[in-house]
């Protein structure tokens, strides 16, 4: 008896394990189909995107606020993996998540560094949220977390001259990975940790890809990413 009871024990859970495998692999949505950019549109700015061997293109715009090429469709509990390349260090970017657009014009109040309110208005249609950092191999932010347009600030970011600072390297693809599940947020470059943190100011939102703005520099400064996926947690 005791024998057959392991033996229905240990089958029941090899098929719970062969089900959370399968459903794991199930998950995994591609958000970029290596053609077009079905799915995505541009908010914010007027910077270019276009497709290119296989990977989004964003290329700066002079005189263009920040640029968001996004999702149509809203993500919540998640893992996001992309690649990413950064043509020109001059050209700071980001890819945001759990992110909103501004239906209309909008006005945010938090502390600054010196614990007054301070309001931070944005027009319709402005991006706004949760930014992973994506910037020179030198600025060494690069996985740091910015607030976008809200709280305007990077609350979470690598220590200088730490190794989660190093992780980014310039002139070659950089993975990246990105873990929301409730309020509990991680995100990861080449391997390597950078934030791993609580906030539950946003818990669902849209996936967008920045391109920052340049001011008056007409340089085509570029950024590319590929191999974008999301797997539903």
């Amino acid at each position: 008896m005791k024998t057959k009871l392991l033996a229905t024990l240990t089958a029941a859970i090899l098929l719970l394990s062969f089900h959370r495998n399968c459903e794991g692999q199930e998950k995994w949505i591609n958000l970029f189909d290596g053609q077009t950019l079905d799915g995505w549109t541009v908010h914010s700015g007027t910077a270019k995107y276009r497709v290119e061997d296989g990977a989004i293109v964003g290329q700066a715009v002079q005189g263009s606020p920040n640029s968001f090429l996004c999702t149509q469709r809203e993500f919540s509990d998640f893992i996001l993996e992309f690649e990413v390349f950064l043509e020109n260090p001059e050209l700071n970017s980001g890819v945001q998540f759990r992110s909103q657009i501004a239906e209309h014009e909008l006005v945010f109040w938090f502390r600054d560094q010196e614990g007054k309110y301070r309001p931070t208005p944005i027009p319709a249609d402005r991006v706004y949220g949760y930014q992973v950092e994506i910037a020179s191999e030198e600025g060494g932010a690069s996985g740091g977390v910015y607030d976008e347009a809200r709280r305007a600030m990077m609350p979470w970011w690598p220590e200088q001259g730490s190794r989660e600072s190093k992780a980014f390297k310039n002139k070659q693809w950089n993975s990246y990975r990105i873990e929301c599940k409730g309020d509990s947020i991680k995100t990861i470059v080449n391997g390597v940790v950078i934030t791993d943190f609580r906030d539950a100011l946003s818990l669902k939102g849209i996936i967008g890809l920045q391109v920052h703005d340049v001011g008056n520099d007409p340089t085509p400064y570029q950024v590319r990413w590929r191999n974008i996926r999301i797997q539903i947690l």
